[in-house]
């Protein structure tokens, strides 16, 4: 990426938290460069969600520089009836977001009790709600993988954020390059993604990167990829009834509003059909204000129905981004709000924890693995 561009390391997703992969091979759970996991990996998860799931996703790098993964590379029946900006804030019916029991940092947590850190740690981080990735292009188990997280949100009455990550030449090459082998086979991974949504309340944060970033593929190929999100998000919704689906639209830092939303449309963001609206600064560092303008901006250059709203990442981003643009495990970072379905914001649906704090970009860490010291610095 870019300096303007937000990362999503990946060796399994990028961002964060857990990582749903079939089968670790090579490019499903995203087979970045460097090989990254996620908090909680749902890659060898079997059909009950209380099983232990390996790290295995990568973290998601939405950091304004630095051309590398997907998040923003440069700098339930149908879904809840949303208000325009100028009504009240909207809400979901659902009691909060779930959390997965199992993740890179609830096992350090759980493993580390005499560590000076842990306390920190795990009210501050590990006891917040994060999303689930699925980074692998094998779709054998991914129906199974997909509703363990799903009826497991619904037994609580709680709503799953779920990360599909493995459209085609994901990253464009960069950390978390990887996916399915093409758009065809990619179309059948998200049908059967969708087969496991369940009739239950879920959030799908689509395919982090997959729109900001595509400038580095041919017209063409940018088109055909396109068509195949607008598919993904009619399917997601067709399939999950109360299923809210959200597109890529970078972060502040990347793409002016109208360029974004001029991407998006083609990409079926703009039809409440395939679409509740978009998400931004996946593991990135944007200030939630400029987000927060940056979105409603992207909306309405974007069109489409009033009902269509933003959720934003706002995981690390409490102090902001970094004035010299660094993606990659930067000091001085901080937690941000904590993840909530109701933000008291004209048209912005949620904050949410898509990357998970202190899983390293690369820098202080293997990329997608918990580093505590980082963590820490976080949280603290």
């Amino acid at each position: 990426m870019v300096a303007a561009a937000s990362v999503v390391v990946a060796v399994g997703v990028a961002a964060g938290v857990l990582t749903a992969l079939g089968n670790q091979d090579g490019g499903g759970a995203g087979t970045a460069r460097p090989h990254v996991t996620h908090s909680v990996r749902l890659d060898a998860l079997p059909v009950s969600p209380s099983q232990s799931l390996p790290p295995s996703a990568s973290p998601s790098r939405s950091a304004s520089p630095s051309p590398t993964p997907t998040a923003g590379k440069p700098t339930p029946g149908p879904s809840p009836k949303r208000t325009p900006a100028t009504q009240e804030p909207r809400t979901t019916a659902a009691a909060g977001l779930y959390r997965h029991p199992d993740s890179q940092v609830a096992d350090w947590v759980r493993t580390h009790p005499g560590d000076p850190r842990q306390e920190v740690i795990a009210s501050r981080i590990a006891g917040h709600p994060a999303a689930v990735w699925f980074t692998d292009h094998t779709p054998a188990t991914l129906t199974a993988r997909v509703r363990a997280v799903t009826s497991a949100g619904a037994d609580q009455g709680r709503v799953p954020v779920l990360v599909p990550y493995a459209i085609p030449d994901r990253d464009c090459g960069g950390h978390s390059e990887g996916g399915a082998p093409d758009l065809d086979a990619y179309d059948a991974w998200i049908d059967r993604f969708a087969a496991g949504l369940g009739s239950g309340e879920v959030i799908v944060v689509l395919e982090p990167d997959s729109v900001a970033q595509s400038g580095c593929l041919s017209a063409g190929e940018r088109a055909d990829r396109f068509a195949s999100l607008a598919r993904a998000g009619r399917g997601l919704k067709d399939a999950g009834p109360r299923a809210r689906v959200y597109f890529d639209a970078g972060h502040s830092g990347w793409h002016a509003p109208a360029e974004q939303a001029a991407w998006l449309k083609q990409a079926g963001a703009a039809s409440a059909d395939s679409s509740d609206g978009i998400f931004s600064n996946v593991s990135n560092f944007h200030a939630t204000a400029d987000e927060v303008a940056y979105g409603r901006a992207v909306l309405d250059a974007l069109g489409g129905p009033a009902s269509l709203g933003a959720v934003i990442d706002t995981s690390r981003n409490g102090n902001g981004a970094p004035p010299d643009g660094e993606w990659c495990d930067p000091a001085g970072r901080k937690l941000g709000r904590p993840p909530t379905l109701t933000t008291g914001m004209g048209r912005i649906d949620a904050y949410l924890w898509v990357k998970l704090p202190g899983e390293s970009d690369g820098c202080r860490g293997e990329p997608g693995t918990f580093t505590p010291s980082y963590a820490y610095e976080l949280a603290r």
